[in-house]
């Protein structure tokens, strides 16, 4: 049987059906993520676990497979007819292989994104930390693609990625884009952060934060020169504070506390919202690091960071509620999908 063959017929499907990701486990039909929700190939037969073994064994290295075969887990890359490209996760649940792929579209504009123009501010930075936030499947990392394509076209920078693994791509620019996929080129999130300090890097990509030493050192970086965007899987600005200083031992967080005090530029939150019309789109909340929220994060009060969002649209902060009031306004999303996202229901009702 041509198991690649079989695979890519079910990356067919998912790019007739304008999904966003593809499950395919053993004794299951494949199923396709389509605007958030879970579509049965009912048409399909199900999986075995020979199936899944021999697409495994199709699309990956020998070393990759071996990987799986040893530990289990295993995250991965796959590019097809040169044209797409897919984020992987190969996994065991009760003795069965299990595979989720992300397709991976072409890197967008903030335009066509639907976010707001004032994130370009940040990707001009020279220096400082950004976050971009929220749970999974949220669109972070293209909202992170997009700050990379505007620095791409607008001038001559080192850009350095660090990716498990590497998602977007980049089309030929302005700058010099170096991609490095953990696991592949480089050992973990640590070596090559302490590695980019020597490889004359302007901005540095970090895929996703896991630990406490890759916090400190993206930080660092940030303190010392780059710019470095980066995600968490946190829900808003504040908890995205506390998460990061969290991390640490109770002995280190005074100093984590100052060091992301002055370093940290903004923090954006984003959910993808269905819309009305079909598809998708964002409702965002954006903290900008002031001297009001350097104090507040130092002092140990970024409890009252909400509030500070909350009542600095002037200075060009944007509020989570006043994001889904206004896509219902606008009649983009419904009133009820905007209490189902709101993270403060009750100030959204206000609101409306």
């Amino acid at each position: 049987m041509d198991y690649k063959k079989s695979f890519e017929a079910l990356l067919e499907i998912l790019i007739a059906q304008q999904g966003s990701d593809l499950h395919i486990s053993a004794g299951r039909v494949p199923a396709v993520r389509v605007n958030g929700d879970l579509i049965f190939l009912l048409n399909h037969a199900a999986l075995t676990q020979e199936d899944l073994s021999g697409m495994l064994k199709a699309i990956l290295s020998e070393d990759h497979y071996k990987h799986f075969t040893d530990v289990e887990e295993l995250d991965f890359s796959y590019e097809y007819q040169s044209k797409l490209r897919l984020r992987g996760n190969a996994f065991v649940q009760q003795g069965k292989v299990g595979i989720v792929l992300r397709l991976i579209p072409e890197v967008k504009t903030f335009e066509e994104l639907g976010l707001p123009v004032i994130l370009k501010d940040f990707a001009r930075k020279r220096q400082g930390f950004f976050l971009v936030v929220g749970p999974v499947g949220q669109g972070k990392s293209a909202t992170m693609a997009a700050m990379v394509r505007l620095i791409n076209e607008e001038r001559a920078a080192h850009i350095m990625t660090i990716e498990d693994p590497v998602e977007y791509t980049y089309p030929e620019g302005k700058s010099i884009i170096d991609q490095r996929e953990v696991g592949i080129d480089t050992a973990d999130f640590p070596v090559a952060l302490n590695s980019a300090f020597r490889q004359d890097v302007n901005v540095i990509l970090i895929g996703e934060m896991r630990n406490a030493e890759t916090i400190g050192t993206a930080v660092t970086a940030a303190e010392t020169g780059h710019l470095v965007l980066s995600t968490l899987h946190t829900n808003n600005a504040s908890q995205t504070v506390d998460r990061i200083i969290d991390s640490f031992p109770s002995g280190q967080q005074d100093q984590i506390r100052v060091q992301l005090a002055s370093s940290l530029i903004g923090i954006f939150s984003q959910r993808l919202i269905p819309r009305v019309a079909g598809g998708r789109v964002p409702a965002y909340e954006l903290l900008i690091n002031n001297n009001a929220v350097s104090n507040l994060i130092r002092e140990k009060r970024t409890h009252e960071i909400d509030m500070v969002i909350e009542t600095g649209s002037e200075l060009g902060m944007i509020d989570m509620n006043r994001s889904l009031v206004d896509l219902v306004r606008r009649g983009e999303i419904t009133i009820e999908n905007a209490y189902a996202y709101a993270i403060n229901p009750k100030s959204l009702e206000r609101l409306l």
